[in-house]
């Protein structure tokens, strides 16, 4: 097979590669910081000549001009995970929402639950054997091109060539469009006072020769700061970011002592800026695969001492996790949460923590509050929480009674709002038959 001749016959412009779009057709965007940009500003430009194309994605990391106001005449928006450029449109009803584990967003591309008639990518330039690597985003954006009648790929020569299950052949693209454009950054996040006293309360839950999953933003990257002097830890993530490439140059992360995938950092998409992905480019510590793999709950359990570090917008009392929503207002979405928490849970040794500062709005709201909104979604059940981290401190509810979990949270809440927690524990729990005391009156 002569693949450079190929790839030349498939070669088109941006425009060109738009208009093999059809009508009523359901587009899939490649993910995040691997957000294909020509093909889509192509669509955008000449949106007359488009008539209801579903578009849909997780988190939009481009401008998603698509879902502004005026443009649901030509396409309509159907979000896997809420981002900044996607939000109003939700709240506007200009864009519909399709809640789902992200380790099941495959499993909706191959059974047809969401049948995939086009998938626009972005690639590397092909190698001496005409394969081009996903780079930074292998998630869902492989399987989809793997399930889509039409793949549009655009070949970015600033695409790291990234290694493990993350290669796709010129011969399975049907239209290529050259671009040189810069990736996609995520700048390191600022990390103040209350992001340190978190980043540091979870190191001390992280044991040596453990096996990490982070999430994106100032906390974890305050996880990692506190770090330096652990032995021997490991990386299997969805994502990994900036700081891993710290820890991995200093010593800190190793793999040496993983029990699967060993010696090896596993993810399933980058976020960050450029040194991460000079770091990733034919890296072979650092292995990609599809997020049905990496985030699969029985694949994450075998790592021992797995720790997952998740966030959230608020928490109750008996434990319940919401972190997507606020109320009826869709924020995020379920992402990966769920799926490594239950593979922590279900890991030799492992442990699960929800990580958050203990307010919210500039400190006028608790994050840990007596009830959720009205409306709002749970992500994670009470029965999965294993720690909450705050600023003041670790709460363990792994194993404890509702009235021992809410006291835990009480704890470490801010102090200005334990008052009218403490006041709403009295009103649950005070008045009712309590065997600790009875035991210890009897004993």
């Amino acid at each position: 097979m002569n693949w450079r001749k190929i790839y030349k016959e498939k070669l088109v412009s941006a425009k060109e590669a738009a208009f093999k779009i059809k009508p009523k057709s359901r587009v899939v965007i490649g993910h995040a910081a691997g957000e294909p940009k020509k093909v889509i500003d192509a669509m955008v430009e000449e949106k007359e000549k488009f008539s209801l194309i579903e578009i849909v994605h997780m988190i939009g990391m481009g401008e998603g001009k698509y879902a502004e106001e005026g443009m649901e005449y030509y396409f309509k928006h159907n979000s896997l995970f809420a981002g900044p450029s996607t939000r109003k449109a939700l709240e506007n009803g200009r864009a519909d929402f399709t809640p789902c584990f992200f380790s099941e967003i495959p499993k909706l591309f191959r059974e047809e639950y969401l049948k995939v008639d086009v998938a626009i990518i972005q690639v590397s330039e092909p190698d001496e054997h005409g394969y081009c690597s996903f780079g930074v985003s292998n998630d869902y954006t492989k399987p989809a091109a793997e399930c889509a009648t039409i793949v549009i790929a655009e070949v970015n020569k600033n695409m790291p060539r990234t290694l493990g299950d993350c290669f796709i052949h010129v011969s399975e693209i049907d239209y290529i469009v050259e671009v040189d454009y810069p990736v996609i950054e995520l700048p390191e996040a600022n990390i103040g006072d209350v992001e340190k006293a978190i980043g540091e309360n979870c190191s001390k839950l992280i044991e040596d020769e453990s096996t990490l999953q982070l999430g994106i933003g100032a906390i974890p990257d305050a996880v990692l700061l506190y770090l330096k002097d652990k032995k021997d830890l490991a990386i299997h993530s969805e994502m990994i970011s900036d700081g891993v490439v710290k820890l991995v140059e200093s010593g800190v992360i190793t793999g040496n002592k993983k029990t699967f995938h060993k010696k090896k950092i596993v993810a399933t998409f980058l976020m960050g800026t450029r040194k991460l992905y000079d770091f990733a480019n034919n890296n072979p510590m650092l292995e990609m695969y599809p997020v049905d793999y990496v985030n699969d709950p029985n694949i994450i359990s075998q790592n021992k001492k797995m720790v997952s570090i998740n966030s959230c917008i608020e928490i109750d009392l008996m434990g319940q996790v919401a972190a997507e929503s606020i109320g009826t207002k869709q924020f995020s979405g379920t992402g990966g949460q769920v799926d490594f928490i239950r593979g922590s849970n279900m890991s030799q040794e492992g442990k699960s923590i929800i990580a958050i500062p203990s307010t919210a709005s500039n400190g006028k709201l608790s994050r840990i509050v007596p009830f959720l909104k009205q409306g709002t979604t749970v992500t994670t059940l009470r029965n999965e929480i294993h720690y909450v981290v705050t600023e003041y401190g670790i709460a363990e509810l792994k194993g404890k009674t509702l009235k021992e979990r809410a006291r835990a949270l009480i704890n470490i809440a801010h102090p200005k709002f334990r008052g009218e927690l403490i006041e709403e524990w009295e009103k649950r729990f005070k008045h009712k038959f309590d065997y600790f005391i009875y035991y210890k009156i009897h004993k």
